[in-house]
């Protein structure tokens, strides 16, 4: 039978952050953008958690953004965050920010490895194991040395 694999996508923009006072947003964009970095606070303090081994606590639930972002951040799978910079120098202060984010992110070290039922775990290493086996069975031939029958002892 064979073995599926099961993965999660997750895609987030998070754009929008740029200062308000440049922007010229009133009224609703104006508290869009309020939300949007009170997000990105959030999410910077997450990511200020992670990198620090000395905090027990990882503020996940301090926002919607952190709690969708939660397996991504700190759990069982490979994260990949694309900054996008402006080379103009009015955005000079923003691309630093951004840049710094970015490097504070980088430094979240997931380990991700295959979740896996314990039973099928337990299938595929006898599964391998025999194919071992057969393989050495296979290597002996006929007729080599030892004739007779082969008793084989599996751990398990």
């Amino acid at each position: 039978q064979p073995h599926i694999r099961v993965g999660k996508l997750n895609l987030t923009d998070l754009a929008g952050s740029e200062r308000q006072s440049k922007t010229g947003a009133t009224g609703a964009r104006l508290k869009e953008a309020t939300k949007i970095n009170l997000s990105l606070s959030a999410l910077g303090n997450v990511i200020g958690a992670l990198v620090d081994s000395k905090k027990k606590h990882i503020p996940y639930r301090d926002s919607k953004l952190t709690r969708l972002l939660q397996d991504s951040l700190g759990g069982n799978t490979k994260t990949m965050m694309v900054a996008c910079v402006g080379p103009a120098g009015y955005n000079y202060d923003e691309s630093i920010s951004t840049l710094r984010y970015a490097d504070r992110a980088k430094q979240i070290k997931n380990k991700p490895k295959i979740n896996e039922d314990p039973k099928d775990a337990m299938l595929r290493e006898f599964q391998d194991e025999i194919a071992r086996l057969k393989s050495m069975l296979e290597g002996r031939g006929p007729g080599a040395a030892g004739g007779g029958s082969t008793t084989v002892m599996v751990d398990g």
